[in-house]
């Protein structure tokens, strides 16, 4: 199984950080997110990550060959990183289509080891994380719940449905449904649509085959995905005390 992980974007929504690394390479007691990534992947036996650089992407690169993953990683370029994250998902395309199963994830999450043991041992084929303690408001990505079923996937549902929970940004797709994505990220943005946010092309999956897809419900587990300067302070005080010791 290989992990594919978005990690081009600027991060324009942190604000004013004096030289801003790509948020991959924020460190926490230390320890940059990628450093994090590849050791929580490695242990939960991925044998190989694809990362989509961008902003600053020669840093994304000194820092795996830091870590000595020069041999795990594998890195593809995407030069329009200033557009959607749809984008980056297309310009993975060929990761995705190659009928294995893959690990879906954002690179700006600080998370707990046991969110990777939930998507690998899921008995679904194609998983969602979601967390039901969501904050209110359209900035969160919802995964609605009715009947049983997933029903919608969107910052702001248009669908009813009985709950919803926030996506922690990471998936587990199986080989048909991962070429499925390519292809469907493919048909967008040769539409012209690259200012659209990655999920649209698993929404567009989900709605067509709703009964295609299953999730795991992470409650309680220690995670934050980085996107404002105030989270980087809630990293650290709410959610780095709480992780389980990073494996050796």
């Amino acid at each position: 199984m290989r992990a594919v992980m978005l990690a081009a974007g600027v991060g324009a929504r942190l604000g004013e950080i004096v030289e801003k690394p790509p948020k991959v390479l924020l460190r926490f007691d230390g320890i940059s997110l990628l450093a994090r990534h590849i050791r929580l992947l490695r242990h939960a036996g991925i044998d190989e990550l694809v990362l989509c650089t961008g902003y600053r992407a020669e840093a994304i690169e000194a820092e795996i060959a830091a870590c000595g993953a020069g041999e795990f990683v594998t890195t593809v370029f995407n030069p329009d990183y200033r557009e959607g994250s749809l984008v980056s998902l297309w310009t993975a395309r060929e990761a995705l289509a190659t009928g294995d199963d893959i690990l879906l994830m954002d690179a700006d999450v600080l998370y707990d080891q046991r969110l990777l043991a939930h998507l690998t041992g899921s008995s679904h084929s194609n998983v969602f994380l979601m967390d039901r303690d969501i904050e209110p408001g359209d900035e969160p990505v919802k995964l609605c719940i009715k009947d049983g079923c997933i029903v919608d996937f969107e910052k702001r549902p248009e669908n009813a449905h009985d709950y919803h929970g926030e996506s922690v940004g990471f998936f587990r797709f199986e080989g048909g449904m991962s070429a499925k994505l390519a292809a469907r990220a493919e048909t967008l943005v040769a539409a012209g649509v690259r200012d659209s946010w990655y999920e649209a092309a698993i929404r567009d999956l989900v709605l067509g085959e709703p009964n295609a897809f299953g999730w795991e419900d992470v409650t309680g587990l220690p995670w934050l995905e980085i996107d404002f300067a105030e989270d980087l302070q809630r990293a650290e005080a709410s959610v780095l005390p709480h992780l389980e010791a990073l494996p050796a």
